[in-house]
């Protein structure tokens, strides 16, 4: 349980957990590829955006409510896909699943979750969706994954589509052989083959096995990882339902724009055609605001669900989220938003577009 001095920001949660858990496995959720250039500027750049609030604007109440894929959601806050859970604490995914649910939002469950997806499933109370890795020697495990997926009611499938190779992520290089690993859990009755150790799961995806994917299931496809005007308009244009603007947190190519600079291209090379989302150094219900000003749909965040776990498993990693949600909540009210259809660009200063 948590102590009676309880964390007021998710910084305060980064620090606590830095001091608990053991250190391979907080150089593995901390870290970023090579110079962690994008790691810091994912962070920075939405602390160079400013707002333009509106005064004299009824905000006596307040709805963040919205719908993604048109399921429901209480907030446009998510829970991105990170793998290994069970590293920050036993429970692992099921109790971020709880931590999710309880808040009314969406987790997106890792192909390389500590817990099973059917066991995430049964500790759910909110929405799910998958995420999934694969490539084109691995399509038999992918649609195996798939079936698993649809049938213990996960909504979407999320392919990331930035992972052709690993980034070289060098704290964690540095540390890894320091920690007994918790095996992946979706794998355990069900391993893949043995593959080269500087492939990535997503080696060698192309379009056409996004296609593939398509065919196979009748789950909407959200594309993770995509950055650029060029791959959004293709999306857009192969029916994609969903795109989650995304560096991997900065942990794959060092020194592409960091996710909130990135957002506004995406969004209008998509013009409307597919919902756009963007995960990357949200840490402040602010910057939940600043980018839905620049057109994203909702935000998943990732390392502080894990920052919670750490501190206090499902308690911790709900109440990472119930901070985001009253920040934004307060951000609204004093920029004179009261409902998220009012925010649009005009909250932040036009450099930010």
């Amino acid at each position: 349980m948590m102590s009676q001095m309880r964390p007021v920001n998710l910084f305060e949660y980064e620090a606590l957990a830095c001091e608990r858990l053991h250190p391979a496995v907080w150089d593995y959720f901390s870290g970023g590829a090579n110079d962690e250039v994008t790691l810091r500027e994912n962070r920075a750049a939405f602390e160079r955006i400013q707002l333009r609030p509106r005064v004299l604007v009824d905000v006596s109440q307040i709805s963040m409510a919205t719908t993604l894929l048109g399921t429901p959601v209480a907030m446009p806050t998510c829970v991105a896909p990170s793998a290994m859970h069970g590293a920050a604490c036993e429970e692992g995914e099921c109790a971020t699943a709880r931590a999710a649910g309880a808040l009314g939002t969406l987790m997106v469950a890792s192909t390389e979750s500590t817990r099973p997806l059917e066991d995430i499933a049964q500790a759910a109370t909110g929405p799910l969706w998958f995420q999934l890795y694969f490539s084109s020697s691995t399509r038999g495990h992918a649609e195996r994954l798939v079936r698993r997926a649809e049938a213990a009611g996960y909504r979407a499938i999320v392919v990331t589509v930035d992972s052709s190779r690993w980034g070289q992520k060098e704290r964690h290089a540095r540390s890894e052989a320091t920690f007994e690993w918790p095996p992946s859990g979706n794998f355990i009755q069900d391993p893949l083959p043995e593959r080269d150790e500087d492939e990535a799961d997503g080696a060698a995806l192309t379009w056409a096995d996004v296609e593939w994917l398509r065919a196979i299931t009748s789950l909407p496809l959200v594309l993770k990882g995509v950055l650029t005007a060029e791959d959004a308009h293709q999306c857009a244009e192969r029916g994609i339902a969903g795109i989650l603007v995304s560096n991997h947190g900065g942990r794959q190519l060092d020194t592409v724009a960091p996710t909130i600079e990135a957002l506004p291209e995406v969004v209008s090379a998509v013009s409307g055609r597919c919902e756009v989302y963007l995960d990357g150094g949200v840490r402040r219900g602010t910057d939940v605001l600043k980018a839905l000003a620049l057109g994203a749909r909702a935000v998943f965040v990732g390392r502080p669900i894990l920052w919670g776990l750490a501190v206090a498993g499902a308690e911790g990693a709900q109440h990472v989220l119930e901070l985001l949600r009253d920040e934004l909540e307060l951000a609204m009210a004093l920029a004179g938003r009261a409902t998220l259809a009012d925010i649009d660009a005009s909250v932040v200063r036009p450099r930010a577009l």
